[in-house]
Order: structure tokens, then sequence, then C-alpha cells
């Protein structure tokens, strides 16, 4: 029983690494500079239309 709760904390503490958490973090920052950018592009159409 004990060992299996040092099991646990090892895995909890211990962050979980494999090749795809690069792509992944890479993906997440485009998808983030996307959604920015539309924000941005979106807010400027609609600024422009109220203007005229």
């Amino acid at each position: 029983m004990e060992a299996m709760f040092d099991d646990l904390s090892r895995a909890v503490q211990a962050p979980r690494r494999d090749e795809w958490t690069l792509v992944r973090a890479i993906a997440l920052d485009l998808v983030g500079k996307l959604a920015g950018g539309l924000a941005i592009g979106l807010g400027i159409a609609i600024g422009l239309a109220l203007v005229r």
C-alpha cells in the first residue's frame, strides 16, 4: 500500500514529457495568435463599419 502512494506521488511530481510536447506548445501558440488576430481584425472591421 505504501509503495502505491510512493508511485502516485512520484507520478504527480514529475511532469510527463513526450515527443508531442513541443508540437502541442507550438500549435497552442499559433492558435492563440490566430484568435488574437481575428479579434483585432473583427474589432477594426466593426469600428470602420460604425464610422461610415
